[in-house]
């Protein structure tokens, strides 16, 4: 963790009275860009935290494209004076600031989802921990904060440009590359085999289909271990627990999803903000078990049916799948209880006139026939 003065090198988060953030890396001579003139970045290196900068008034003809001017012709506010004297507050961003704001080569997780991903793991300092998915290192970058340097990360990325993505956010987050994390490329099948068996603590699969790489991730993890599994559809998310439970060796899943939502809160005035960020994605949970032992079967009351699409049946088929259901329409006894104690409530109305007159037509005497099906 970086302290005292700012540094040349280090990302800063600019902050001014609107809540507008701007998060940048500081460079000798270099300056940042904002909508009310120039930040100098010689005026914050050295300074402390929390410092109070001031923009300065300049031309913003250094955004103009030199070798094709012609792209900026419609955008005249690139020639235009950016007036200075507004003030921004300085600090070195947050971990979820960060993530945030870095570059991306793939989609990132949110930090409402990452936290989650620490907590629900149980990923603790000291931990040897395996990652499937660098993706731009947002996860990886949260990994290694939690495991600390005692602790060893192992991430299996596909792709290696998406790799050197990671491990170049990483480097610019801690300021030289994180020596507690091993970045490998390839298949997770493939080089998951090359791992010894039972050496990690936890395992993170951020992958399109997990529910295949579940064998190498019960050789590797160590029993009583923590599977946590990030996937964003409900297909996904059915087929992944249906996988765990046919293993026998991984515990009943535990499925969840995390939605935020921001406040707003100015003396007496407290709302919530008028958006929020909702569905992600979905984080699923097991632990391994024991060689040797089987996983526990939850007995709980399944659907009769949850594969068979009622609108493809014949309506033999509809009938008998809706009496193996339990689902009984109304009966004409039922029907006519209800009629009354509508009968009952009509005409306690102030105003019954038009009511009775209705009631008559009907009333209770309603004649039902055929049963249930002629009311359909």
């Amino acid at each position: 963790m970086r302290k005292g003065p700012l540094q040349a090198g280090e990302k800063v988060q600019f902050t001014d009275r609107r809540g507008k953030k701007i998060t940048d890396q500081l460079v000798p001579g270099g300056t940042t860009q904002t909508e009310h003139g120039l930040i100098l970045h010689d005026e914050v290196i050295g300074r402390p935290e929390g410092s109070v900068t001031v923009t300065v008034s300049a031309k913003r003809e250094a955004q103009v494209n030199a070798q094709h001017p012609e792209r900026d012709a419609g955008k005249p506010w690139k020639g235009a004076r950016a007036i200075g004297g507004w003030q921004f507050v300085v600090m070195r961003p947050r971990l979820a600031d960060y993530v945030l704001s870095m570059p991306r080569g793939a989609q990132i997780m949110y930090p409402k989802d990452i936290a989650q991903v620490i907590q629900l793991g149980d990923i603790r300092s000291g931990m040897t921990v395996l990652e499937s998915g660098a993706g731009s290192g947002a996860m990886s970058i949260n990994l290694l904060d939690a495991v600390g340097e005692t602790g060893h990360l192992t991430t299996i990325e596909m792709r290696g440009e998406f790799a050197r993505v990671a491990e170049a956010n990483a480097t610019v987050y801690y300021g030289s590359r994180p020596q507690w994390w091993d970045l490998l490329t390839g298949d997770f099948d493939t080089v998951a085999a090359t791992l010894p068996e039972h050496s990690f603590d936890r395992i993170m699969l951020d992958m399109l289909d997990p529910w295949n790489r579940l064998e190498q991730a019960y050789r590797v993890i160590a029993p009583g271990g923590v599977l946590i599994c990030y996937v964003t559809t409900t297909t996904q998310l059915s087929r992944l627990a249906e996988a765990l439970r046919e293993s026998g060796v991984w515990t009943e899943p535990d499925v969840q999803e995390t939605l935020e939502r921001n406040w707003k809160v100015q003396g007496l005035a407290v709302r919530p903000d008028h958006q929020m960020i909702g569905h992600t994605g979905f984080l699923v949970v097991s632990r391994a078990m024991a060689e040797g032992f089987e996983a526990l079967k939850k007995r709980d009351r399944p659907a009769k049916d949850t594969t068979s699409d009622i609108d493809e049946m014949t309506a033999e088929e509809r009938a008998a799948q809706l009496e193996e259901l339990e689902l009984r329409d109304i009966s004409d006894r039922k029907l006519r209880k209800v009629l009354r104690d509508l009968d009952a409530q009509v005409a306690a109305l102030p105003d019954t006139e038009g009511a009775a007159d209705a009631t008559d037509v009907g009333g209770s005497d309603v004649g039902v026939t055929g049963g249930a099906g002629a009311l359909m």
